[in-house]
């Protein structure tokens, strides 16, 4: 296929995908649930579950093999920037005011899940179309350790946002649980990535870079990016000067995270975090919300939409370790955090809140799980199984969380989309 005919193919997936998440999207909220929920099934429906099931030649005519590369990396610079705007919301002042009680959260949250891989692993590693040949135990009880215990950390935040509790014990301990769960996750990770990709040269290298990389951007960064704040007006526009400063550190950032085999998104959400606070913050997010939320996140969900294969479902083989992960994933998650919440001494109300909100996986697991799948890790036996649980685990969220809250009067959800979800 030429140049030019992949362009016309990604011109018309793009107007299509837009199209489809949008309306989908549209009707979640009507719903009660977030734009994004919409947008992750429209992904999903978009691939050979839905329309190349129904329609399986159109399916094939308009997303042909040879275009899935340029979904690929329209949808991998949207995550990447969708993170680092996730970055720029981020506030440290949660660790510290609630860090005890979040810590137990926190840990419970991912001792619990971590457990159950670890028992699980021995017995999914048998079973064909779940992980690589070669993955080892090690790995294998990782990464799924890592993927039953992440947060939608930037779903919680919109939804504390959303029901007037940031600022409060309970959205304050919440987001810090969620900031810290999902840190000691994406860590996890990144170290399985980093022993599966290679030899342990490599595994040192991805893991020593990536924590000479955070402390660098902690320790240095903050104090070099502090002038480009500087030079952003309290009212106006952002300069084109700072954006364009702004955006050619996130790219470096990014390939630097994966260069060193690690991924992109770990380095524009570290810039986002140091970016320095106030005018800069809020203008970048008013000039690029837009399109990461509405053109460059849905090519994300649709490109792990045409990965993903339901009717793998219908093989008993896997049938019966997506019905056990499932169940790990939603018990082990939500218990855990209940559990730790009670006893750090949180009301029963605001304890199985924070189990209903940690619970949540969102995007955060269609992140992991598309690395993996890239990785060669996991086949498309798991990725479908672990989308299913991502999309189950964020449906469940809101309508569990606002039933638990329901003595306060939980506002309709806004038609704006926002990092966030």
């Amino acid at each position: 296929m030429s140049t030019s005919q992949l362009s016309v193919y990604f011109f018309l997936q793009a107007g299509l995908i837009i199209v489809a998440c949008r309306l989908v999207g549209k009707l979640a909220q009507r719903l009660g649930q977030p734009q994004v929920v919409g947008e992750m099934i429209a992904g999903v429906m978009l691939g050979p579950s839905l329309l190349g099931a129904v329609l399986p030649e159109a399916q094939a005519v308009l997303f042909p093999k040879a275009t899935l590369d340029m979904l690929y990396v329209g949808g991998q610079v949207g995550v990447g920037m969708y993170m680092f705007l996730v970055g720029t919301e981020f506030q440290a002042a949660h660790i510290r005011s609630r860090y005890r009680s979040a810590m137990a959260v926190s840990w419970a949250g991912i001792a619990v899940p971590f457990v159950l891989a670890f028992a699980l692993a021995p017995w999914l590693q048998r079973v064909p179309g779940l992980f690589a040949d070669n993955a080892r135990f090690l790995e294998v009880a990782l990464f799924l350790g890592a993927a039953i215990a992440i947060t939608a950390f930037p779903m919680l935040a919109r939804i504390i946002q959303e029901r007037g509790l940031a600022g409060t014990p309970l959205g304050t301990l919440a987001l810090t649980a969620g900031a810290m769960d999902d840190a000691a996750a994406w860590c996890i990770l990144a170290i399985v990535l980093a022993s599966f990709g290679g030899s342990w040269e490599q595994a040192w290298l991805a893991i020593g870079g990536g924590i000479a990389y955070l402390a660098f951007m902690l320790l240095a960064g903050r104090r070099l990016l502090a002038p480009l704040g500087a030079q952003v007006p309290a009212e106006g526009p952002l300069p084109t000067p700072v954006f364009a400063w702004v955006m050619a550190t996130f790219f470096l950032c990014a390939w630097a995270m994966d260069a060193i085999g690690i991924h992109a998104v770990f380095g524009g959400f570290i810039l986002g975090v140091c970016l320095p606070r106030g005018a800069l913050t809020e203008r970048l997010r008013e000039r690029l919300q837009g399109m990461v939320v509405v053109v460059l996140l849905p090519l994300f969900f649709t490109y792990s939409g045409l990965k993903t294969q339901l009717s793998v479902l219908l093989d008993p083989a896997i049938l019966m370790p997506a019905i056990v992960i499932l169940l790990a994933s939603f018990g082990g998650k939500a218990i855990a955090c209940w559990a730790a919440a009670r006893l750090s001494g949180e009301s029963p109300r605001d304890a199985k809140a924070i189990g209903a909100l940690m619970n949540a996986r969102g995007l955060m697991e269609l992140i992991i799980i598309n690395i993996g799948l890239q990785a060669g890790l996991i086949k498309p036996g798991l990725f479908t199984i672990l989308v299913i649980m991502a999309i189950l685990t964020t449906l469940v969220a809101t309508p569990l969380f606002n039933r638990i809250m329901r003595d306060r009067p939980a506002p309709a959800l806004p038609a704006t989309d926002g990092p966030p979800a």
